[in-house]
């Protein structure tokens, strides 16, 4: 199995994904990407970069595999809890103010984080007004998403985040246990709609009083977030927020001027007038 895969090579591959199947992968950090892809040929007994190229050209269901590796699955409920206390205290008070609410949550994985967001507006009594979009490049996270149903296990660390966020509730209010899963339940699902979105090539579908899209940036070059920064810039209504990661800034794009800073901890941004 080879170490690296040459330039050459990689474009190569880029090229393929793009033509064959139209994944625009260009704008991803170059060096995060590779050891994805070399993940993937590992886990799948691909030896040389040759084979991958030919079976990628031959094979549609080894390619939807391969996005399973080359985009970027992890996600949480309730991850870094501060930012969801500030939220709630500082964002949703703002929100309240709009008769209909539209939040869009951009790269969703499996849901986690957007589940969370309907938890905290039924909470602060704005989720029958709201509706919340959820995107992902990968459309099998976005099946996984649509069920609702997240692993039990991972419902001890979740509840701790979310005591942690602020919340007040009996957290187990929130899902049905069945088995070793849990189902969020029903009526906090309703108002969200998962779909395919792609932040390189899709444009502007919506109006938003808040994007989130967090840790996503991070597997950008500085182009591709320039990119994305405008569209979200464009969806956005007049003092429409922005929250990114806590390891990703705004500081060196393009268009920061066009927002202001909320929470710089937090990474809460607001679109200027």
């Amino acid at each position: 199995m080879k170490e690296d895969i040459s330039a050459v090579d990689f474009l190569d591959i880029i090229n393929i994904v793009k033509l064959q199947y139209g994944y625009d992968f260009a704008g991803y950090v170059q060096a995060s990407l590779k050891r994805r892809i070399l993940r993937f040929m590992s886990r799948t007994n691909i030896s040389t970069v040759f084979d991958l190229k030919h079976r990628l050209i031959n094979d549609s269901e080894l390619f939807t595999h391969m996005v399973q590796y080359i985009t970027v699955n992890v996600t949480e409920m309730f991850r870094d809890p501060r930012f969801y206390r500030t939220l709630r205290e500082e964002v949703l008070p703002k929100l309240a103010a709009y008769p209909n609410i539209k939040i869009w949550h951009a790269g969703c994985s499996t849901g986690e984080e957007v589940f969370s967001m309907a938890i905290l507006l039924q909470e602060a009594g704005l989720l029958s007004r709201t509706k919340l979009y959820a995107s992902d490049l990968n459309p099998m996270n976005l099946e996984k998403a649509a069920t609702g149903i997240i692993p039990l296990d991972n419902m001890k660390d979740y509840t701790y985040n979310y005591i942690q966020s602020g919340g007040l509730a009996d957290f187990s209010n929130y899902y049905t246990a069945r088995y070793d899963n849990v189902l969020i339940k029903k009526e906090l699902r309703k108002q969200i709609n998962f779909f395919q979105h792609n932040l390189v090539t899709d444009t502007v579908f919506n109006e938003f009083q808040l994007i989130c899209c967090r840790n996503v940036f991070i597997y950008f070059n500085r182009e591709l977030q320039n990119h994305v920064l405008q569209l979200f810039y464009d969806s956005l209504s007049s003092r429409g927020y922005l929250a990114m990661g806590i390891r990703e800034s705004m500081r060196f794009a393009n268009i920061h001027k066009q927002y202001e800073t909320v929470h710089a901890q937090e990474k809460i941004y607001r679109r200027k007038s």
